[in-house]
């Protein structure tokens, strides 16, 4: 590294991959419990002889090179490290002092420091203790999709035929002669890569992201217990809220009430393009929508999460991630976090091609509410239109409408013994996705109770 360099770096300071050491004539403890971090995280460098605050303090003059040996006696033995680590240091001159450079690439292995997990968190060095996230992280590393688990108990009748059938009423309503129009049920699943063979062990089943997708509530909650999407609106009450809806559904469904929770929490902008009306509210919700339920980490306890507040529109979900940090389209290269899940999004046309939808949301954000959109990746998904026209704090009648749409509800309830969907959307004027967003938070509420199969379902007040 030339010393341009480094003093770049030491200006920009510690993060999740830059750690600066004061070092005297041998590395502290410490320096080994960042070394065994990056290793289990995204991989970095260690500075020894730069202090916290990016002072170059240096190392002392002739211990150099035993420092160096120490480094990498520690790191190979097996008593300290478990595995040993691969690493490589260099001496680096700047300004008439002398720095080393750890370098730690990431490991496909998790390492022990002293019988201790480490993972790297922002600019810390974290212990990790619970199996639940040592395991996360053998999964992280072992570059398998958990989408693709097969559940050799997981058959044909815990899955919605509905589902299965609407999906390919979807394709070919998008892609005339689709594949699918052809295929009974299993075919399908089979076509979509949902129900496979593992030529490793021999097993063939179901997958994880059959279930996810196509599986009754109840098959689901018992697949990924921690499983869930919360949408929270914050912009009258920000201490509590306005609006919220848990989602605990299959994939496809929770795409819709996500999507209808949108529509009527967030303004829609008129924008032309061509001669024709686009909704930009659309396209940007339709990205993030489908980015936090497409791109999850599903065995992570962590819950996907929607939030509109007075700063713009959030979205945060656990993630398998392969890059930590900003993502811009200049770096911007697109990898399937679970393909399947997103093959299937994309064939009925919930989702574009890989790539695509991030270019979308980069496009039209700034139209929607005058910002560029911040993407942060991790092991937490972040992203954020910014609302920096005020749209959201202006539309109070979006907020105040809120109430409107509930009560025309609850009017029909009890007028009437029991109701459908397409009664409860017509008698508030609205659209049958928004109905159901609102119709499942009444039931959320114990306002409303909800009775029978999904196309017999009719509602009645509690």
């Amino acid at each position: 590294m030339e010393a341009e360099l480094l003093l770049e770096t030491v200006v920009q300071g510690e993060s999740a991959s830059v750690e600066f050491k004061r070092c005297g004539a041998q590395p502290e403890q410490d320096t080994f419990e960042t070394i065994c971090a990056f290793a289990n995280h995204m991989g970095g460098s260690v500075y020894l002889g730069v202090e916290d605050n990016g002072t170059v303090s240096g190392i002392m003059e002739g211990a150099v090179t035993d420092i160096q040996r120490n480094i990498a006696n520690v790191a190979r033995n097996p008593k300290l490290f478990d595995p040993a680590v691969m690493l490589e240091t260099e001496a680096i001159s700047v300004n008439g002092k002398t720095v080393v450079r750890i370098w730690v690439p990431m490991s496909p292995d998790v390492h022990r420091y002293k019988g201790v997990v480490y993972d790297r968190i922002a600019d810390a060095d974290i212990k990790v203790s619970a199996g639940s996230q040592i395991s996360a992280m053998y999964i992280r590393k072992s570059n398998l999709e958990t989408e693709r688990r097969i559940f050799p108990y997981l058959t044909l009748n815990d899955l919605r035929a509905d589902l299965i059938d609407r999906a390919r009423k979807m394709a070919t309503a998008r892609r005339p002669g689709h594949p699918w129009a052809g295929l009974d049920d299993e075919q399908l699943l089979r076509s979509a890569q949902l129900l496979v063979k593992d030529y490793s062990t021999g097993q063939e089943g179901l997958t994880l992201a059959a279930g996810l997708l196509f599986g009754s509530d109840e098959t689901i909650g018992s697949l990924s217990p921690t499983y869930k999407t919360d949408a929270v609106v914050r912009l009258r009450d920000q201490d509590r809220y306005d609006d919220r809806l848990t989602v605990k559904t299959n994939l496809i469904d929770a795409y819709d009430a996500l999507m209808g929770f949108c529509e009527r929490n967030l303004p829609d902008p008129f924008v032309i393009e061509g001669d024709i009306r686009i909704s930009v509210r659309g396209i940007v919700c339709r990205e993030l929508i489908s980015n936090m339920l497409i791109h999850r980490e599903f065995t992570s306890p962590y819950p996907a999460k929607l939030e509109i507040d007075r700063e713009g529109l959030h979205t945060q979900n656990a993630s398998r991630t392969f890059f930590e940090g900003n993502i811009t389209l200049n770096d911007f290269n697109p990898m399937p976090k679970n393909p399947s899940i997103a093959n299937v999004f994309t064939q009925i046309g919930l989702a574009e091609e890989l790539g695509s939808g991030t270019r979308n949301l980069f496009k039209y954000a700034r139209s929607f509410m005058g910002g560029d959109p911040t993407l942060v990746d991790g092991n937490v998904f972040r992203a954020t239109v910014p609302d920096v026209d005020g749209a959201l704090f202006t539309e109070a009648t979006v907020v105040e409408r809120l109430g409107d749409i509930d009560q025309a509800i609850l009017e029909l309830a009890t007028s009437r013994r029991s109701f459908t969907l397409a009664e409860a959307a017509e008698a508030a004027g609205v659209s049958k996705r928004s109905a159901s967003a609102h119709v499942s938070a009444l039931i959320e509420s114990g306002k409303l109770i909800g009775e029978g199969s999904t196309r017999k379902r009719q509602f009645r007040k509690a």
